[in-house]
């Protein structure tokens, strides 16, 4: 249970890291630009701890799938980029896929 702990605490710095990348304005803002650093940092440590008890793919899909989703969702609620039944659908497919291969995996 601590895999998926570590699992999401790295999705969570992930995000914060990637909000940070929108905020630091390409590196002009100096807080945003080091805490991509900081919080990159922290996701990978927090990804490979939950490697050591969960398959790779799985991690990894999970990662990436949810961290996806939720830096779309905060695109469109906190940097007005636009809804699109194109984005809709495609968030539904990644989540989907997470899903499929989370049902698949035999550590759930």
């Amino acid at each position: 249970m601590h895999a998926w702990i570590y699992l999401a605490l790295a999705i969570s710095l992930e995000v914060a890291g990637t909000t940070c990348m929108k905020l630091s304005e390409g590196f002009t803002r100096l807080i945003p630009s080091i805490l991509i650093f900081v919080f990159y940092a922290g996701a990978f440590a927090c990804l490979t701890l939950a490697l050591k008890r969960l398959d790779v793919g799985l991690a990894y899909a999970v990662w990436a799938g949810i961290g996806t989703v939720a830096i779309a969702i905060i695109g469109v609620l906190f940097f007005q980029e636009p809804v699109t039944a194109v984005r809709v659908l495609c968030i539904a497919l990644i989540v989907a896929g997470v899903v499929g291969l989370s049902l698949d995996a035999k550590h759930i």
